[in-house]
């Protein structure tokens, strides 16, 4: 399986999409987006964020309905 990088939900990709990067920094600063996973075999996304702690928890889930956009990590 490939790391997700990056997800854009929505069905306008340069207007009005929702864009959510691994490494971003969301929750007013406070917390970073750990991973983006696609669940098998529901198609669910989940965002998980981490806090300064290390706890890693589910923050965002997007069923398999919803127009979305994914960009792998290209590692070479």
């Amino acid at each position: 399986m490939r790391d997700i990088r990056k997800i854009s939900i929505g069905p306008d990709y340069k207007n009005g999409a929702m864009h959510y990067i691994v490494g971003q920094k969301v929750l007013g600063d406070t917390q970073t987006i750990h991973a983006i996973k696609r669940e098998d075999p529901t198609g669910e996304i989940k965002v998980y964020i981490i806090n300064g702690k290390g706890e890693v928890t589910v923050w965002k889930e997007f069923n398999p309905t919803v127009p979305v956009s994914i960009e792998h990590n290209v590692n070479f």
